[in-house]
C-alpha cells in the first residue's frame, strides 16, 4: 500500500510547474585576522539546508525558492552569526560572516525534526553538545557524558554501565541512536548493561526531551539520544583534501587515559573516512576510598567511503567496538564474585538518496543498518551468561516540495531482530522481533506562526520459543505550534498521543536478575501502553542572553511496571510485571547571560515527579530536583568556569527503594582554544568534585556501597585540522 502511495505522489510531479529559483553566495572570515575560514557550516533557516565553506571561506547555495531567509554560520568554539537575506527569482544574494571566539554558541539539531535546524526553531525541546562541549566529557558510557544536562540523569551500576534517563523515563522508553538508527546494544534491558561511547571520537550528541515517536520508534516516549559521527548527513558536501582530528587525555583518581583520531579525505566528489580511539579507566576512588571492580574500557574503529553528487549520494561504512566494564561489589560482604562484562559490536551501514530534485519529492534518503552485538557476564573468571542481539533496520524518508505554506516528509521504517540469552540467568527465551511503521510529518508556516502535525502507524511482533507470540499495533499523533513572540524569542506548545509495545523482558522474563536486583516474572498478556501529554516551552536567544524554560505533563494508561510481591526467591525480592495508570510532570530551565563582556552566568534546574495513579505510589528511581550554578570568566581565547552542582534529597521512593540524601559538589573547568585558518586547538582542564564530597546517585542500583567519584583532575587536548 505504501509503495503504491509513493508512486502515486511521484506521478503528481508532472502536473507541477517548476518555480524559477535563486542562489545565495557568501564568505566567512575570522574576525580578528580576516583570514578565510573553511569547514564552517551554513544553515538556511527554515529550509534546513546546509553547506560548508571551501578553502577560500566561500560558500554557495543554489536552487533556493524566492523568499526571505535567515542564515546561520556555525563552527566549533567560535561565535554563531545570524544574517538575514532575501532571494529573488533568478537572482543571487550575497552575504559575509565574521566569526570570533565566543562563550555561548547557538545549538543546531537534526534529531528533533529530521533536518538541520536551530534549537530555537525546533518544535521539540532539544540540546546539542558539540566538540567543545564534549572536550571534558571523557567517559566510557553515555550516561556519564550527559548526566549534567538539564532533564537528563544517569542510571548506573558503575561507570561503565551508565545510561541516560530523560525526564524520569528509563530503559525501553528512551531511544539511543547513532546517526539516527538504533545502536543495537542491550543497555535498556538491565541496570548493569551500559551504552558504551568514546565522547572524543564523535562530532556531537543531541538529546530530544519528550515523546519523539513520530519520526522514530514507538518506544521513544521519554526522548531520544542521538550520537552523531558526521559521516552520514544527507546534506554533506564534497571537499578536496584532508580533514580530521586528534585527541589525547590523562586524568587522576581513576587514572583515565586514552586517545582518538579521525579523518576525511576528499577527492572531487568522493570522500574516504575513518575514526578510531580507546579510553581506559581504572577503579575509581570515592571520598571513602577505592571502589573495587569499577574499571572500564572501550575501543572503537570505523571506516567507509561515499560519493556526494549534486543530486545523488551514497556512503558505506563498517564499525567495530569492544571493551569491558566491571560491576563494583560490596567490600563489606565476606563472599562475593568479581563480575566483568566484556562486549563487542559489529556494524555495517549503507546510506543513499537524492536531493535537489525537480519533482514533488525534493529529496529522499534510504538507510540500511545491520548490527551484531554480543556481551558476556563473567563471574569469577567463568562465563555465566551470554547475550546476543542481531538486528537489521531499514528507513526511508521522502521530503516533498513546498506546496504553498506547507512543507513536510513521509517515510517508512522496519526492523528484524534476533535476540538470544544463554546461561544460568537466561531470563527470556530466544525471541525474533519484527516491526514496521509508516509516518508523515507536515509543517504549515505563516508569518507569525508555524504549525506542525503528524502521525505514525507502527506494528511490532514477538515470536518467542515455546512462549505465546504477541503482536501490537498502534497509532501515534502529534500537533504543535511555534509562535515567535519577539526577535529571538518563541513560545512552543505540543500535544502528543503515543503508544509503546511492551519490551520482550516485560513479556517473557522469568528468573533471578542480578542486574536489577529482582527475581523477575513477566506477563505474556500485557497490552500496549498509551500516553497523552503536553509540552510547553518558552525560549530566547541573542548574542548575550540564552534562556529556555519547559513544562511537561504526561499521563499513561496500561503503564508497565515491576511490582514487588513481598516474596524472596533465589535471595532476591520477587517482582511481577504489571500494568496501571501513571503520570509524569515536571519542569526544566536553562539560562546563560553575559553580565559583562568577560563574565557570564550559567544556571540550570530540572525537576520531575512521577507516580502510579492506580495503584497510588511513587515510581522507582526518579531523579531528585537538581540545579547547576556557574560563572564563566572569558578573556580572548581562555575561559575559566567554577560550577556548583546542587541536588536535593529524594525521599519519594518506591517499595524496597531507599531514600538518598542531597548534596552539593564543586567543579572547576578551564578551556583554552587557538583558532587559525587550518587548525583548531582545544586545551581542556577539569577539576571535578573539588571538595571531595561524599555523595550517591539516587538512580544507581549499587548506591549503598558504591558512592560517586571523589576529587580528581582531567587534562585533554584536541586538534582539528581542515
Amino acid at each position: 500500500m505504501s509503495v503504491h502511495f509513493i508512486f502515486f505522489l511521484l506521478s503528481l510531479s508532472s502536473l507541477l510547474h517548476a518555480q524559477q529559483r535563486g542562489s545565495i553566495t557568501g564568505t566567512v572570515v575570522l574576525d580578528s585576522t580576516s583570514d578565510p575560514l573553511h569547514h564552517v557550516t551554513i544553515l538556511v533557516i527554515p529550509l534546513g539546508r546546509t553547506v560548508q565553506t571551501n578553502n577560500e571561506g566561500v560558500f554557495r547555495i543554489d536552487n533556493v525558492p524566492p523568499g526571505k531567509y535567515e542564515l546561520l554560520a556555525h563552527m566549533h568554539a567560535l561565535s554563531d552569526e545570524r544574517r538575514s537575506v532575501e532571494v529573488t527569482a533568478g537572482g543571487t544574494a550575497q552575504i559575509e560572516f565574521r566569526l570570533k571566539v565566543a562563550v555561548v554558541r547557538e545549538q543546531v539539531t537534526v534529531t528533533a525534526s529530521g533536518k538541520e535546524e536551530t534549537t530555537l526553531e525546533s518544535f521539540l525541546s532539544a540540546t546539542s553538545l558539540d566538540t567543545t562541549d564534549l572536550t571534558s566529557q571523557t567517559a566510557t558510557s553515555l550516561g556519564e557524558v550527559l548526566e549534567h544536562q538539564a532533564g537528563v540523569a544517569k542510571r548506573s551500576s558503575g561507570p561503565g554501565s551508565s545510561r541516560p534517563v530523560i525526564r524520569g523515563f528509563d530503559g525501553d522508553r528512551v531511544l539511543i541512536l547513532q546517526d539516527g538508527v538504533r545502536t543495537g546494544t542491550l543497555s535498556s534491558t538491565s541496570g548493569d548493561h551500559g551504552e558504551p561511547v568514546d565522547a572524543n571520537a564523535i562530532e556531537r550528541v543531541e538529546v530530544v526531551r519528550g515523546p519523539a515517536t513520530l519520526l522514530y520508534e514507538g518506544n521513544a516516549l521519554g526522548g531520544v539520544v542521538n550520537v552523531i559521527t558526521g559521516h552520514h548527513q544527507i546534506h554533506k558536501e564534497p571537499h578536496d583534501g584532508l580533514r580530521g582530528f586528534l585527541t589525547g587525555l590523562m586524568g587522576s583518581n581513576n587514572f583515565r587515559r586514552g586517545s582518538s583520531g579521525g579523518f576525511e579525505y576528499g577527492l572531487k566528489r568522493w570522500i574516504l573516512f575513518g575514526n578510531g580511539g580507546t579510553v581506559y579507566l581504572d577503579d575509581y576512588h570515592s571520598s571513602l576510598g577505592p571502589v573495587p571492580n569499577s574499571r572500564s574500557d572501550v575501543t572503537d574503529g570505523s571506516f567507509g567511503a561515499g560519493r556526494y553528487g549534486e543530486k545523488l549520494f551514497f556512503n558505506l561504512s563498517y564499525a567495530h567496538q569492544d571493551g569491558a566494564y566491571g560491576i563494583p561489589f560490596d567490600p563489606g560482604q565476606k563472599e562475593h564474585e568479581i563480575v566483568t562484562l566484556p562486549f563487542r559490536r559489529h556494524n555495517l551501514r549503507f546510506n543513499g538518496g537524492a536531493r535537489n530534485l525537480d519533482r514533488f519529492f525534493d529529496q529522499f534518503q534510504i538507510s540500511l543498518n545491520y548490527s551484531d552485538w554480543k556481551h558476556e557476564e563473567m563471574e569469577g573468571g567463568q562465563i555465566a551468561n551470554r547475550f546476543f542481539n542481531k538486528q537489521f533496520i531499514y528507513r526511508a524518508v521522502f521530503d516533498h516540495k513546498r506546496v504553498g505554506k506547507l512543507t513536510g516528509s513521509a517515510g517508512f521504517w522496519g526492523m528484524t531482530r534476533d535476540y538470544k540469552s544463554i546461561g544460568t540467568e537466561a531470563l527470556t527465551p530466544p525471541v525474533n522481533q519484527n516491526a514496521f511503521a509508516a509516518f508523515g510529518v507536515e509543517q504549515w508556516s505563516f508569518q507569525r506562526l508555524r504549525l506542525q502535525f503528524g502521525a505514525r502507524v507502527e506494528h511490532s511482533g514477538y515470536d518467542a520459543t515455546q512462549k505465546r507470540s504477541r503482536g501490537f499495533t498502534g497509532v501515534a499523533a502529534s500537533v504543535g505550534a511555534n509562535v515567535p513572540l519577539w526577535h529571538g524569542g518563541a513560545f512552543v506548545a505540543n500535544f502528543t498521543s503515543s503508544f509503546r509495545a511492551p519490551a520482550l523482558e516485560e513479556l517473557y522474563a522469568f528468573g533471578p536478575h542480578a542486574g536489577n536486583l529482582t527475581f523477575e516474572i513477566g506477563d505474556e498478556n500485557l497490552s500496549r501502553e498509551r500516553g497523552n501529554g503536553f509540552d510547553l516551552s518558552l525560549r530566547h536567544t541573542s548574542a548575550r542572553f540564552r534562556a529556555e524554560g519547559n513544562l511537561f505533563y504526561y499521563r499513561m494508561s496500561d503503564f508497565v511496571f515491576l511490582a514487588p510481591t513481598g516474596e524472596i526467591r533465589d535471595e532476591l525480592p520477587v517482582g511481577n510485571y504489571r500494568q496501571g495508570t501513571s503520570r509524569y510532570r515536571g519542569a526544566e530551565a536553562r539560562l546563560s547571560a553575559g553580565v559583562r563582556n568577560d563574565l557570564w552566568l550559567h544556571v540550570s534546574v530540572d525537576a520531575v515527579n512521577a507516580a502510579l495513579v492506580s495503584p497510588s505510589k511513587p515510581l522507582p528511581r526518579i531523579p531528585p530536583v537538581r540545579g547547576h550554578v556557574g560563572v564563566e570568566l572569558h578573556k580572548s581565547s581562555f575561559s575559566l568556569m567554577p560550577e556548583l552542582v546542587l541536588t536535593n534529597k529524594q525521599g519519594s521512593v518506591y517499595e524496597l527503594e531507599t531514600p538518598t540524601a542531597g548534596y552539593a559538589a564543586l567543579n572547576l573547568k578551564a578551556l583554552y582554544s587557538v583558532t587559525t585558518k587550518h587548525f583548531l586547538h582545544l586545551f581542556g582542564f577539569n577539576l571535578f568534585n573539588a571538595s571531595d564530597r561524599l555523595y550517591r546517585n539516587h538512580l544507581s542500583f549499587i548506591k549503598a556501597f558504591a558512592p560517586e567519584i571523589g576529587r580528581g583532575v582531567l587534562f585533554t587536548y584536541t586538534v582539528r585540522f581542515f
